[in-house]
This record gives structure tokens, C-alpha cells and sequence, in this order.
């Protein structure tokens, strides 16, 4: 079985949830009160899910 791009994914993921970090901190300093605890809260997941990922990942080449 051909090994899934967990690599690409868990990159991307960090990519991502980066981003949302930095959104939520630029979103604090201009003064969008309202909308910081969504782009924080959107940055949590995405780095909790890459790590899921890693973890994943880890034991999927375990078992092989």
C-alpha cells in the first residue's frame, strides 16, 4: 500500500494554523475585539490536528 503524504498534510497544517496565530494577533492590534477569539481558536485546531497528525503518522510506520 502506497504511504499517504502525512508529511505534506502536517506541514500544511502548520502552515495553516501559523497564519490564524498571526490573523489573530493583527486583529488584536487593529481593534476587531469581536473577532480575535475565532482566528485564535481557528490557529488551536489547525496545530492540535497537526500533531494528530504526526501521531498518526508515527504509528501508521510502526505497524509497517
Amino acid at each position: 500500500m502506497k504511504q499517504l503524504p502525512f508529511g505534506a498534510l502536517c506541514a500544511a497544517l502548520v502552515a495553516l494554523g501559523t497564519a490564524f496565530g498571526f490573523l489573530a494577533i493583527q486583529l488584536r492590534a487593529s481593534g476587531y475585539e469581536p473577532h480575535v477569539q475565532g482566528a485564535a481558536l481557528a490557529s488551536v485546531l489547525m496545530h492540535f490536528t497537526a500533531i494528530m497528525t504526526a501521531v498518526t503518522w508515527a504509528r501508521a510506520r510502526q505497524s509497517h
